[in-house]
């Protein structure tokens, strides 16, 4: 497995997915959980078919060492991971794509190293600390449980939290909550939903670092193009936050997919493909 030294010489892993007809700079590719292991991401409904991608193992998660203290493994201080992955990678600028959380680390380096960016994909991204608009992710929730009963026992569990606080109590909560992540509970969600697994003191060391309180206000100095994808029926973010983010971006576009919750290359991967694919052809 590749790998490249950060500024503490911690060596990094990440994997490469390219299919043989791939071509142009890399796309590094943040996954989220957080800390969850980015197999869950595959090859982003075929997008490693048509652009080399590049996906980090996060501090402390799959083949990267947990840091030696909580706050290296901070998405705030990862950033700093992400410059050293630009160089180690002979790029200029990076074009990043995160999912989740993983947007978390995006937004960190994006707004840190402003002129290192040649682009962002931000694929339903957690938004309500970025943002003024109205939260309408329990609303959403709230619809989708009443129609399947598979996603309200989900979020029944996902509002108790775990059982068993510990790394092993902390996956099997993940797998019981995971319904409440989809717009459909169908056979694709349910075999998505049973790869990658979460490490749990990565996920703390994830949040260990307060972002500045100026963040949101920070994001006008992002003025590379940014794609953000929101869910219609993503009842983890919401959908007002996520579609209000993209206006904060000089260069922000949204691209909404319809009946489509968390993870829109598995459930909705040709709108999904198609968005993304429009905006990396106009960047790239």
């Amino acid at each position: 497995m590749p790998a490249y030294r950060a500024a503490d010489d911690t060596s990094l892993h990440y994997d490469e997915l390219a299919g043989p007809v791939a071509a142009g700079p890399p796309v590094v590719v943040l996954a989220g959980g957080a800390a969850r292991h980015p197999a869950y991401l595959g090859d982003l409904a075929g997008l490693a078919g048509r652009h080399p991608l590049v996906i980090p193992h996060l501090r402390g998660v799959g083949e990267s060492p947990a840091p030696d203290e909580p706050e290296a493994g901070s998405y705030w201080r990862q950033a700093g991971d992400l410059e050293a992955l630009r160089r180690h990678l002979g790029q200029d600028r990076l074009l990043v794509a995160g999912h989740s959380a993983g947007t978390r680390l995006a937004v960190a380096y994006a707004v840190q190293y402003p002129a290192h960016v040649a682009a962002l994909v931000l694929i339903t991204p957690p938004s309500t600390h970025l943002v003024d608009a109205e939260p309408d992710a329990e609303a959403i929730a709230e619809r989708l449980r009443a129609a399947d009963p598979a996603v309200d026992d989900a979020w029944t569990a996902l509002l108790a939290g775990p059982a068993v606080l510990d790394d092993e109590g902390f996956n099997v909560w993940q797998r019981r909550v995971a319904p409440a992540s989809y717009a459909h509970w169908g056979p694709a969600e349910r075999e998505h939903a049973a790869v990658g697994r979460y490490d749990l003191p990565a996920n703390r060391a994830y949040f260990s670092v307060d972002p500045p309180a100026d963040l949101a206000e920070r994001l006008a100095s992002v003025t590379a193009p940014v794609l953000v994808v929101a869910g219609a029926d993503d009842a983890m973010t919401g959908f007002a936050p996520v579609a209000a983010l993209a206006q904060r971006f000089p260069a922000g576009r949204l691209a909404v997919v319809d009946d489509c919750g968390h993870y829109p290359w598995v459930e909705r991967p040709t709108p999904f493909r198609a968005a993304v694919d429009a905006f990396l052809d106009d960047v790239v």
